[in-house]
């Protein structure tokens, strides 16, 4: 009987956990690291450097501002993850979250709030002397991104890297993939 019992108490465990998680693509909810959880590449945060570092080392820089409770943000970070494979030895990629930035006095070039204009996602490729090569909102390609990049590091732009596509490989990520 106490067999039974303890059978009984173990299935009635199992079943009736509490609800599955809910993370989507498509929602204005905060679901955790957007980075890690919706392009599977959590280094990406926080940042390795700062812009006025950066600046300070005459290195391009690409700005990205990002929210991780916005739904264009969840499926722009692909591109973002994509962009560190592609030129991560090259660049200083600086994703930047945009509450810190809201309601608060820019102070010059060197400070992030300089670049953003209130929307999310933007991104912003500079070059070593930090002349804004690109900067543009929403959901930004890749394959508009990197001849900027290109531009603002003096690399030429690889074949490989002119045409990308992306495909979904389960129901939150998404990968970037290069033209076949």
């Amino acid at each position: 009987m106490g067999s039974l019992l303890a059978a009984l108490l173990t299935l009635a465990a199992l079943f009736s956990g509490g609800p599955a998680a809910l993370a989507s693509l498509t929602n204005n909810t905060y679901d955790g690291n957007i980075y890690a959880l919706y392009a599977g590449n959590g280094s990406l945060v926080p940042p390795r450097s700062s812009l006025a570092q950066t600046l300070q080392e005459h290195r391009p820089a690409v700005l990205v501002f990002y929210l991780d409770d916005d739904a264009a943000s969840k499926q722009f970070s692909p591109v973002v993850s994509e962009l560190q494979r592609l030129w991560g030895n090259n660049i200083e990629l600086i994703p930047l979250v945009t509450d810190p930035l809201q309601n608060r006095p820019d102070s010059g070039p060197s400070d992030p709030a300089h670049y953003w204009r209130g929307h999310t996602p933007q991104v912003v490729v500079l070059n070593g002397e930090g002349r804004v090569v690109l900067d543009a909102e929403g959901p930004v390609s890749v394959d508009r991104i990197n001849p900027a990049v290109s531009e603002a590091t003096g690399i030429p732009l690889p074949d490989s890297f002119r045409s990308s596509g992306s495909v979904s490989f389960n129901e939150l990520n998404t990968e970037v993939i290069g033209s076949r």
